[in-house]
């Protein structure tokens, strides 16, 4: 069935590589306008649900769609509405980045030279130098910008801050920033850079081990999640945090530390009553702490 209401999606997206399970039954929707950020740590599955999304990879089973239809069978026709920035950039080694806005020129109808221009600059990337002899952060700020020209419906941004200092980072991040305002671009995303997207990202899915371990709006995570640390309870007195959902717990020398992931006010303030505990502190979490405790040894929803 055609998913018509988002720019990318998955429908139970299975992959294998030969007895290796990659990803198992993932499905998300990417709404229009949104910026969908897909977390996991290296081999979570992340590169795969990409490529199949982008309909360069035949799932096992399941689907990916791009604006509504099946992404395998009209790639070739969908992708000129997508531009991509891959976590390798590539392109030829002895072209300067003028050369390569010139060329790409000619293969759209909506192409922004100025825009190019602009953002070389802001990116600080000389223009004369061939892409061979361009750092990896360099790169993939050309590819940025050669992607942002024709003014794409969907950028799909693989690990983009890789190899970035802090300052290319934030100019990055800037310039997503300012493109969205003024155009409304939908933006999928993988990146190890938790702290810089945070502030971006209006939805976020987490990998692990394949499976989607979490999946929806990121200011309904924020509000769900929280870290709840008490002094150590008094003999008999309860300590199990049974009517929550702990995603992590763990034993200190002051007490007991917990992450809950369906945590609401007036039901903890009763449990407190009830269990009897003491000194107790409720915190909320970055997106960082979130993905840690999923995604980290050990972790996941119980």
């Amino acid at each position: 069935m055609n998913d018509t209401g988002a720019v990318l999606a998955t429908e139970r997206l299975s992959v294998r590589y030969g007895s290796r399970v990659a990803l198992l039954d993932v499905s998300l929707r990417v709404p229009p306008g949104s910026v969908f950020v897909l977390l996991g740590r290296n081999g979570a599955g992340k590169s795969s649900l990409v490529r199949c999304a982008l309909g360069r990879q035949r799932p096992d089973s399941g689907r990916a769609f791009l604006f509504g239809a099946d992404a395998w069978r009209t790639r070739a026709k969908a992708m000129a509405r997508v531009g991509v920035v891959p976590e390798e950039p590539d392109a030829p080694p002895d072209m300067t980045a003028r050369e390569l806005a010139s060329f790409c020129r000619g293969l759209y109808a909506t192409w922004d030279d100025a825009g190019v221009a602009a953002r070389l600059r802001r990116f600080d990337i000389p223009d004369d130098v061939p892409f061979g002899r361009l750092s990896k952060g360099q790169k993939g700020a050309v590819m940025l910008a050669l992607c942002l020209a024709p003014r794409p419906e969907l950028l799909v941004l693989d690990d983009p801050t890789l190899g970035l200092d802090a300052v290319a980072r934030r100019a990055l991040y800037d310039e997503l920033i300012g493109d969205l305002a003024d155009r409304g671009t939908t933006v999928f995303l993988t990146t190890h850079d938790l702290d810089g997207v945070e502030r971006l990202a209006t939805h976020v899915a987490i990998l692990k081990d394949a499976r989607l371990v979490l999946y929806e709006e990121m200011e309904a995570m924020k509000a769900r999640f929280r870290r709840i640390r008490c002094a150590r309870p008094a003999p008999g007195d309860r300590a199990a945090w049974t009517p929550f959902v702990t995603v992590a717990e763990r034993s200190r020398e002051w007490g007991l530390e917990a992450v809950v992931s369906n945590f609401e006010e007036g039901a903890f303030a009763a449990f407190v009553a009830q269990a009897g505990l003491r000194d107790v502190e409720v915190g909320t979490l970055s997106l960082e702490e979130v993905f840690v405790s999923l995604a980290g040894e050990g972790g996941g929803v119980s």
